[in-house]
């Protein structure tokens, strides 16, 4: 507790306390930094920049705010001298004045035994001790450079590690840094950007590691150069580019050339604006000279956001953001102004952005270079896909499937070099569609693994949207799911997880929108053949191993910092190395089903069992056909809640069996033989570990081949037929062939 000040006397008291304001404005001026501090004694040092694993605060430590002041009425005094003693003892240790660093208010505070106590308002205390808030002219000059006791002088501010908030950023203090260049935000909890800061010099912003959600207000800094957003985990690839049209000066994102995106940026703003002035003229054909100007054009805008469309689902939130502010702007115009609306004038690109082309489809094309987010490159030209007129089937009732190559990348080659024909491919999985109404459906983003490299692609366009690299690993499966988070500030966010696994036995799970990876679990000490995640539990994951176990984990949802913490629920034990992975479509939180090397097994999975570590409970024999007992089953998955589609090493067959009719016989036994229902025509091959897929709305099998092809059949007339079936395979509806010499490592 502070020690009671003296009062002045009724005589001399004006005259004191002219002297004291006067001293007071001397030590302000000289910048003493013992003149504001309780005692004038060395404070801790100040707070580092966090890591961005450690989250701001290292264990053990208490919390560092910004600096803290204390003063009272007559100028600024300390809180109350220290015992003679202890004080002549810390003033022979002090050391020299130009060593002398500020303390904070948690520092004086544990001085005096208070630690961790908050300073009570001024109002509690009275008028003689007030804390700051966590922004102060004396703190902006300590940590500016050039040293200065002017906020106009300084060009460079390091404001990192402070655990600011939004609302912590004044404007008032801030506009008062009219030449400052270059802001250091890094290391802080902000959420958003003041859209007023008054910065309209600045050249470098850093403000990674926060917990931005929304760029727009960048947008007041029309001078910066380079821009530092890494470890904001909300932010997505539409707010890259919202960052590129939002700067036209902008030569750095993250440490990287930012001209490719800027490429991308104003090719779409071409063809959204040729496309919202296409709209604009077919809408007012269609309104009445009577009909009031003002109502039919906010239908317009309305109207141009729901019906303009250009461009992967994953930019939607860009191009919606830009057909918006391009339709206003047209309405504003009075429909005059046709060419690129609001794009920002890039002096070095004036002239390539005047004359907008449109095209009449949104595919990739050979000539569309600047769609590329991330390096990739084709192994042969892509051939035009056929989305219109496709011919019917023979009935006249299904259209048939006649489905042709769309793009063809090699993302997965070491170094991006076109000569890699090692790197291998072993796995895709579509991202699900998360949206609300469509449980089972997949969107048009897809995840392959090969090599050390994890790619995310939209399919539309073939653009590489994120690629991430793990050196020395290499990636054999990847599995989707979508967690809800919940941030500081208590705002739900929706992630979509992206699993990886491989080699070295380690799950590692990325954060596909942000682009990084947010947490890894050591799952297995050999390497991992495969992973699924629990379509019931979103946080359950499946991984089978080498090591000829399967472990279902609870990976958890991540914490304030992004970290997951996993914990292990069930271990399978196999008798053969498990190769897929597919739990029961009718009762998948019951029973999980695997192909392995040495057959089809099926473990019960519930988590109401008290064994913690379980064996097989049946394994399923194929008489005939394609899997004998014991042979090898490395193809699995459901075509709908009944019907599984498995394949073999051997006779180049496809079998489709019922899960219901086969289960309904099992009693107690340990080996059940499959009700087959059909068999599928497939490659003689004897190679395996080729993938098999369904489509399970369509009633689609495919499955690819050693020669780069796919065949494709649609079973929607097998899953409709009464007994007895052909007892002939069935022949494919479709292969296609990929490319003619497809090379290794590339995806179609």
């Amino acid at each position: 507790m502070a020690r009671p000040l003296p009062q002045p006397s009724p005589a001399g008291g004006a005259a004191r306390a002219g002297h004291l304001r006067a001293a007071a404005r001397r030590s302000d001026r000289s910048g003493c930094p013992c003149s504001r501090i309780p005692g004038g004694l060395r404070g801790p040092p100040p707070p580092q920049p966090p890591s961005p694993r450690s989250g701001g605060q290292s264990a053990g430590a208490g919390p560092r705010g910004p600096l803290g002041v204390v003063v009272s009425p007559w100028g600024t005094r300390s809180a109350g001298p220290l015992p003679s003693g202890r004080r002549q003892r810390r003033a022979r240790a002090a050391p020299p004045p130009e060593l002398r660093q500020p303390r904070t208010l948690t520092s004086v505070s544990r001085r005096h035994g208070l630690a961790r106590t908050p300073v009570p308002p001024a109002g509690q205390r009275g008028s003689r001790l007030l804390a700051m808030g966590p922004l102060s002219a004396r703190l902006l000059m300590q940590r500016g450079r050039p040293k200065s006791d002017r906020l106009g002088k300084i060009r460079s501010l390091d404001l990192s590690g402070l655990k600011l908030l939004s609302e912590h950023l004044d404007p008032k203090l801030l506009s008062r840094l009219t030449q400052l260049q270059e802001l250091d935000l890094s290391n802080n909890q902000l959420e958003t950007l003041p859209a007023n800061l008054g910065l309209s010099h600045l050249r470098i912003l850093r403000c990674a590691n926060n917990q931005l959600g929304d760029v727009t207000a960048l947008c007041q800094f029309p001078q910066l150069e380079e821009l530092s957003l890494e470890g904001n985990p909300f932010l997505t690839v539409s707010d890259n580019l919202k960052v590129s049209f939002l700067l036209p000066k902008l030569r750095k994102v993250n440490g990287k050339d930012a001209s490719s995106t800027s490429s991308q940026v104003e090719s779409l703003n071409r063809e959204l604006t040729s496309r919202v002035t296409a709209h604009w003229e077919k809408f007012m054909a269609t309104r009445s000279p009577e009909e009031e100007a003002e109502k039919a054009q906010a239908d317009f805008v309305k109207s141009a956001v729901r019906n303009v469309r250009y461009g992967p689902e994953s930019l939607s939130e860009f191009t919606q953001w830009r057909v918006q502010m391009i339709s206003e702007a047209l309405v504003a115009s009075g429909g005059t102004q046709v060419h690129e609306t609001g794009i920002p004038e890039r002096p070095s690109k004036a002239t390539a952005a005047q004359e907008p082309r449109a095209r009449p489809m949104a595919l990739k094309r050979s000539g569309d270079v600047s769609l590329s987010l991330s390096p990739s490159k084709r192994g042969c030209p892509s051939p035009p896909a056929h989305v219109e007129g496709s011919p019917m089937g023979s009935d006249g009732s299904q259209p048939a499937l006649d489905l042709e190559p769309l793009h063809f990348l090699q993302c997965h080659s070491k170094n991006n070099s076109p000569r890699d024909l090692e790197t291998q491919l072993w796995a895709c999985a579509f991202e699900p569609a998360w949206e609300e109404g469509q449980a089972g459906a997949t969107s048009q983003t897809v995840a392959t693994c090969g090599g050390e490299a994890v790619c995310v692609i939209d399919c539309q366009t073939g653009i590489v949207l994120h690629k991430y690299k793990a050196p020395g690993e290499e990636f054999f499966s990847v599995a989707w799911t979508a967690l809800t988070v919940v941030t500081q500030a208590g705002h739900k966010k929706r992630w979509s997880v992206l699993a990886a696994a491989g080699l070295r036995g380690l799950v590692r799970l990325l954060h596909v929108r942000a682009g990084f990876c947010c947490g890894v679990i050591r799952a297995h000490k050999k390497a991992i053949a495969t992973l699924c995640f629990s379509p019931t539990h979103e946080t359950h994951l499946f991984t089978a191993s080498y090591d000829k176990r399967i472990i279902l984990w609870d990976v958890g949802v991540p914490n304030h910092d992004y970290e997951f913490q996993a914990s292990q629920l069930l271990t399978l034990d196999a008798a053969s190395i498990p190769l897929r992975l597919c739990p029961v479509a009718s009762c998948p939180e019951a029973y999980l089903l695997a192909g392995c090397e040495g057959g089809c097994c099926c473990w019960d999975v519930r988590l109401d069992q008290p064994q913690k570590r379980r064996v097989c409970e049946v394994e399923f024999v194929f008489s005939e056909g394609s899997e004998a007992p014991g042979r090898r089953v490395d193809g699995l998955a459901f075509v709908n809640e009944d019907v599984v589609a498995s394949k073999g090493n051997s006779l180049g067959t496809i079998c489709l069996w019922s899960w219901s009719q086969t289960w309904v016989g099992r009693g107690k036994q340990s080996t059940l033989a499959v009700v087959v229902l059909a068999r599928l025509q497939w490659s003689p091959t004897k190679l395996a570990y080729f993938s098999l897929s369904t489509c399970p709305d369509e009633g689609i099998v495919l499955c690819g081949d050693e020669e780069g092809n796919v065949w494709v059949y649609d079973v929607r007339h097998i899953l409709t037929q009464q007994p007895p079936l052909p007892a002939a395979p069935q022949a494919p509806t479709q292969v296609g062939t990929a490319c003619p010499s497809p090379a290794a490592g590339t995806i179609v």
